[in-house]
């Protein structure tokens, strides 16, 4: 199930395309769903933006969904909302190699935003992204490359930084 509001329509720089979503948010449920995605998501409404987001959780290592990769591919923006066990989740980084896919070939504008965690933790794989890459290696060893190469292209993007650190 997903929220939406109504659609609207854009033009690319490189060809006249139809988004049925402004925003696409993507993010690890189990650290941000109920906290920061909701605020977000509710922001971006009130505000008429039409907004795509994934409301169930859905089952550790599941395969994404057809109709998620769709939704990803008709929104305009992409929010990818980095956290400290986002990389933990091979949903998640396959979700990302599919955005940045579609940022290629789709021009859409793809906007990390790092919640807790640095960016540079994200671009190098350090920390608890090194520990989710050791864990995956064992299972998905084919996908690490190309889940490295998303996380480096994203978050050399320009991005928001909302650190714990700040709000003490």
């Amino acid at each position: 199930m997903a929220s939406t509001s109504s659609p609207s329509s854009s033009t690319s720089a490189s060809s006249s395309q139809v988004w049925n979503h402004d925003v696409y948010l993507s993010f690890r449920g189990e650290d941000t769903r109920y906290n920061f995605v909701d605020h977000l998501h509710a922001a971006l409404q009130q505000r008429g933006i039409c907004t795509y987001i994934d409301i169930e959780s859905l089952p550790h290592g599941a395969p994404i969904a057809k109709t998620l990769l769709k939704a990803i591919q008709e929104s305009r923006i992409v929010v990818v909302v980095f956290s400290e066990n986002y990389a933990d989740s091979s949903f998640c980084l396959n979700e990302l190699e599919h955005i940045m896919e579609c940022k290629k070939e789709r021009d859409q504008i793809v906007m990390p935003i790092y919640y807790h965690v640095d960016p540079l933790v994200v671009r190098k794989q350090k920390g608890t992204y090194e520990e989710a890459f050791a864990k995956h290696e064992f299972q998905l060893n084919d996908k690490l490359e190309s889940w490295r190469k998303a996380l480096e292209e994203v978050s050399s993007l320009p991005g928001w930084v909302l650190n714990k650190d700040l709000y003490r």
